[in-house]
């Protein structure tokens, strides 16, 4: 969704918030839209499940692959979701944790609707197909997945826009290295994987050009041992500002932490907690308002499937806070970059770009579009791995 169709969008949600949240009175106008909301709400373990005196005006199930609590992927989908539940008080939420596996993604969402859920929300990769086919068993039921590409009539996907803020951040690490090398563990070879990789590269080497990247892959989401060996084995190789695109940060920011490398975070602005002297900054998802304007137009019945992307403009994502020993000029320059992105005048795919090979990916004069993001099969020049 672009910005100023989200922003249309959110006038509308916070009008019907208003409404829903009145118990039935006449609705009020407010003078001014509320922006969505910036950074996530406080992390809440307990489900909250708090029906009015009438009855839930929706039931909402949401299911998790991991830890609501990782401060990574995880924490950030939960607060999202319950972040519906504050702006919409008569909705009830029933959530579920630590659902990786897709049989138990299923019998999972089946229970939730047989509590009464009209509407789903299935937040890890591995719940794209079971959600999809339940989808088809239920057609009364909504199901929005977060970050697939799938859709049907009553089947949708959501997600943040991370590449902009990937490169805000291969900014700030191009800055603060010393040694030049730069080091990204990564879950798997994915195409949205190496888009962020590229990105974070291309930051780094628009302020610094002889920034390099090295990957290196765990092959799991979640795998603490792999993580702290990819992260020593990167630092051995000189790197000095480590970065990942793993579910948890826990593991690789500490390794780092305790290495004395810098550190950036990703999927939930809770990662600085795990670098609290050699933290750089950190970009997460903040999806509060997108799904609570979803679940609104669940509950109108304007609901539609919708294909929807939004970014750091839109309130999907926000920069974490700076380390303490980031300098304002550093500081200075990544915010200078993101209003030149939010204005149009700068975009990070502009060609020409060349892959680690010398062959130009993307011409003088085009772009790479989100389509071709997504299957994203090559490194920028630049970076030191394998994308396949």
């Amino acid at each position: 969704m672009k910005p100023n169709t989200l922003r249309t969008t959110l006038i509308v949600l916070v009008t019907a918030m208003l409404v829903l949240t009145a118990c039935g009175q006449a609705a009020t106008p407010t003078a001014a839209p509320v922006e969505p909301t910036a950074a996530p709400a406080e992390p809440t373990a307990e489900v909250a499940a708090q029906p009015t005196e009438e009855g839930p005006c929706l039931v909402i199930g949401a299911l998790h692959g991991g830890s609501i609590t990782d401060a990574g992927y995880n924490q950030a989908m939960h607060e999202a979701v319950m972040a519906i539940k504050e702006n919409i008080a008569c909705v009830e939420i029933i959530e579920a944790e630590n659902v990786p596996e897709e049989a138990g993604a299923t019998s999972t969402m089946e229970n939730m609707i047989q509590q009464g859920a009209k509407m789903i929300i299935a937040t890890a990769f591995n719940h794209q197909y079971p959600a999809l086919e339940l989808s088809k068993k239920y057609p009364d039921v909504i199901f929005e997945h977060a970050g697939g590409w799938e859709m049907g009539a009553n089947f949708a996907n959501f997600f943040g826009e991370p590449p902009d803020a990937w490169y805000l951040m291969g900014q700030a690490a191009g800055l603060m290295t010393e040694s030049d090398k730069l080091g990204f563990v990564a879950a798997f070879p994915l195409g949205w994987t190496s888009t962020f990789i590229n990105a974070f590269e291309l930051g780094a080497q628009s302020v610094n050009p002889n920034a390099e990247t090295t990957v290196a892959y765990t092959f799991a989401w979640g795998d603490a041992a792999k993580e702290a060996d990819a992260t020593n084995s990167l630092i051995n190789q000189g790197a000095d500002v480590i970065t990942m695109h793993v579910d948890s940060p826990a593991t690789v920011l500490s390794t780092a932490e305790s290495r004395g490398a810098y550190s950036i975070g990703f999927q939930s602005l809770a990662a600085q907690q795990f670098a609290p002297e050699n933290w750089i900054s950190g970009t997460g998802y903040t999806l509060g308002g997108t799904l609570t304007w979803l679940a609104s137009t669940v509950i109108d019945g304007t609901w539609e499937p919708i294909f929807l992307r939004c970014g750091i403009p839109d309130g999907c994502m926000a920069i974490a806070p700076y380390g303490p020993k980031v300098p304002q000029v550093v500081q200075d320059k990544v915010a200078d970059t993101q209003a030149a992105i939010e204005a149009g005048e700068l975009v990070v795919f502009a060609g020409p770009i060349v892959d680690q090979d010398g062959n130009v990916k993307v011409a003088e004069g085009e772009e790479l579009t989100a389509d071709m993001m997504s299957s994203v099969d090559w490194f920028v020049e630049g970076v030191t791995g394998s994308p396949k």
